[in-house]
């Protein structure tokens, strides 16, 4: 009875694990289909990425030093104009007969003037006679500069060339000083004012190229260069405000607007590079799947049914640029990485390449 039990417990506690081992290690699985990639040599030029604001290279809003009612508005709104066009027009009717009565006692003491420098030659008027009426032609001719002054002050030009915005004025309404009626921006050249990081200070140099996309024309690329770097560091965000200018022809960039800078820092440089799904971040580190061809294998007799083993690699990574991804450790020009499947996938395990179901990355990315 002892026998039996000993052979039963036997059976169940070492002969049939030991078969049911055996058993799950001969089920070797199929190998998983996987796409991959040759990782890449490249040439890079170092990129700074920064977020930045579209500021126009001149700005004003256009109001008036005096008070009156406008008879006239000589404009349209989104008009673009020149430097010195009258954009308003403020009712100058007091002006104009102050200036006739002021014009008539400037001509009396001309006259007068005139009379008593001519008996002075005669030696029949005094000197303090020719100044008293020098300084009442003097005063006359002021008090005409003066009401001219207040006359050029109720014409409202436009100080630069540039474009108008939306008027905020109509005729016959009355302005008060400091009232703004429109806004004039020149936008050709515009600039971009943007924060970069503390420890990328030493990097910027001013003349160097700045790239720079706006959500309003996505795929577009606008040039400038950086034409001036702020004199101290913000104590409150450790960043350095610096400022490009770019060419805006087309006005189609506008003050306000959000936009993606990038600063080309240096000369290019030799990197290895890999599409950005090719690599896996986590906690631990980033890491990419190389793949390495089985070594045991017979020759296939189609390319696409070789058996490769894939191995799991940690790597560093670099800069991220469009769809592809910088290595700097870790990997060398050819290694073929998986760049889809990878969920499947453990460290050694075998895997086939089929090319044929790539991932595509869509023509626009959404909004990050």
């Amino acid at each position: 009875m002892s026998a039996l039990i000993g052979g039963i417990a036997f059976f169940k506690l070492v002969f049939m694990p030991k078969m049911i081992q055996e058993f799950l290690s001969s089920q070797v699985p199929p190998p998983a289909t996987i796409t991959a990639e040759a990782a890449k040599a490249e040439e890079w030029i170092e990129r700074l990425p920064a977020i930045g604001t579209l500021i126009a290279s001149q700005g004003v809003e256009i109001a008036s030093q005096v008070a009156g009612i406008v008879t006239g508005i000589n404009f349209e709104s989104g008009q673009d104009v020149t430097a010195g066009t009258k954009l308003v027009q403020l009712d100058i009717s007091v002006e104009q007969a102050d200036l006739a009565s002021a014009q008539a006692t400037l001509l009396e003491a001309e006259v007068a003037f005139k009379r008593v420098s001519d008996l002075l030659i005669k030696s029949v008027a005094s000197e303090a006679n020719v100044d008293t009426a020098r300084a009442k032609r003097d005063t006359a001719v002021a008090a005409v500069n003066r009401i001219k002054a207040l006359i050029a002050q109720k014409g409202i030009v436009a100080p630069f060339a540039g474009r108008l915005g939306i008027r905020h004025v109509e005729l016959g309404q009355y302005i008060s000083p400091g009232l703004a009626m429109v806004t004039l921006q020149a936008l050709d050249p515009i600039w971009v004012d943007f924060p970069m990081p503390e420890q990328n200070v030493g990097k910027l140099r001013v003349g160097q190229t700045v790239d720079l996309t706006v959500d309003a024309y996505p795929g577009h690329v606008f040039a400038g260069t950086i034409t001036s770097l702020d004199a101290r560091v913000s104590q409150e965000t450790r960043t350095l405000l610096v400022r490009g200018t770019l060419p805006n022809p087309d006005r189609t960039l506008l003050p306000g607007m959000f936009a993606n800078v990038a600063v080309l820092a240096g000369a290019p440089k030799n990197v290895i590079t890999v599409p950005r799904t090719a690599v896996t971040y986590s906690l631990y580190g980033d890491s990419v799947y190389v793949l390495k061809r089985k070594e045991d294998q017979a020759a296939p007799a189609k390319p696409e049914d070789t058996i490769y083993t894939a191995e799991r690699r940690f790597i560093k990574t670099g800069q991220v640029r469009d769809e592809r991804v910088a290595v700097t450790t870790g990997l060398a020009a050819g290694d073929q990485v998986v760049t889809s499947g990878q969920v499947k996938l453990t460290n050694g395990a075998l895997v086939r390449v089929d090319n044929s179901q790539a991932l595509v990355p869509p023509a626009t990315r959404p909004l990050q």
